[in-house]
């Protein structure tokens, strides 16, 4: 009985997050494919889930970390500094520096609305795709309008960080990773991204001016890997946007060096993003995908993964679920429309979340 009682208690942790008001589209997202359903089966009565997904979650988060060697530095002093900062029509875009690891200090740009100076605000963090010029997209400093997703929200009231993936520290990506593992032999490619993510968190906690109960994340490609996996290994992450990452291993380039490795692709691996999906649910998450044409990563084929996480949701928190995918068909791209779609979406599950 008393293992019952702390199992509701568990799924009764993300009820906070819940909001009156849902994003008006939720229903065109969160359907799966009639022949999904029509196929697919939950392999335990909902009753049971419920009692024994607190064991799972704890069981399946850390078997992700072992096999990413997932490590992080919540005591490590940040040792923060301002390297440049100008003032826009709708926020602050200050260039930061901060210490992610011993030895090792990351470039980030934040982006502080206006007018908010006794307000708590919703806080994002935002990661780049793959660019050379790295988080210059993000907050207005590139070409395509669209992929500004950093200013975007930040005209929107959210406090945002945009941190530099490591993979521009060296002449390669697989030198940077090398480089950026030197401490961390045991680790994968992907396990520096999460640390840095956290750490941005920490960084974002460090304002006072951002409400530590309303904290997002987004990511484009590269970013959605970033994005995803935060959110998966981060309760500090109320909800989160993934554009076009690739949501299972098979998807992308997941066994690159710099992400998984070649061990996703060695018979008998046997983890599956399907996991982390079901890590997430209790927290809205939505996939953007392009479903065809070169570097393509989601579409359609996303919603076996994304159901696995439906199927917990509704074992253990009110419905309706707040997993889904918005397939807009123009490949591997942001385009206009999907991205205010993200910004609702963000708006509606961070910004406007339910005071606990």
């Amino acid at each position: 009985m008393i293992r019952y009682l702390i199992s509701l208690l568990f799924c009764a942790l993300s009820l906070s997050s819940l909001v009156a008001d849902e994003v008006p589209w939720l229903a065109e997202v969160n359907t799966p494919p009639a022949e999904l359903l029509a196929t697919e089966q939950i392999g335990h009565p909902e009753a049971f889930v419920r009692q024994a997904w607190p064991q799972q979650h704890t069981k399946i988060r850390d078997q992700w970390k072992a096999f990413l060697g997932a490590y992080s530095f919540p005591d490590l002093p940040l040792r923060m500094e301002t390297l440049k900062e100008e003032r826009l029509e709708h926020c602050t875009r200050r260039l930061i520096r901060y210490q992610a690891e011993p030895g090792r200090m990351v470039r980030a740009y934040v982006l502080i609305p206006h007018d908010h100076a006794d307000e708590k605000l919703p806080a994002i963090v935002a990661f780049h795709g793959t660019n050379p010029r790295t988080f210059d997209k993000l907050v207005g400093l590139d070409a395509e309008p669209e992929r500004h997703m950093g200013l975007r929200l930040a005209e929107q009231g959210f406090v945002v960080i945009c941190p530099e993936n490591f993979l521009w520290e060296k002449d390669s990506y697989k030198a940077s990773t090398e480089a950026a593992l030197k401490n961390h032999p045991s680790s994968k490619g992907m396990a520096v991204m999460l640390a840095d993510g956290m750490r941005a968190v920490d960084v974002l906690l460090r304002f006072d001016n951002v409400d530590p109960q309303r904290i997002g994340a987004y990511g484009h490609s590269l970013g959605a890997k970033e994005a995803f996996y935060l959110i998966a290994m981060d309760d500090r992450i109320r909800a989160a946007v993934a554009s076009e990452g690739g949501i299972e291993i098979g998807f992308s380039n997941w066994d690159a060096v710099w992400y998984l490795g070649s061990d996703v692709k060695q018979a008998g691996f046997e983890r599956k993003h399907e996991e982390l999906v079901s890590l997430i649910a209790g927290r809205p998450f939505l996939v953007l995908g392009g479903e065809t044409g070169r570097g393509c990563a989601d579409g359609e084929r996303s919603w076996p993964a994304l159901y696995h996480g439906h199927e917990i949701w509704k074992a253990c928190w009110p419905e309706p679920v707040r997993i889904g995918l918005l397939n807009h068909g123009q490949g591997h791209s942001l385009p206009w429309n999907a991205g205010e779609k993200a910004i609702q979406w963000l708006t509606a599950y961070v910004a406007k979340r339910a005071a606990e």
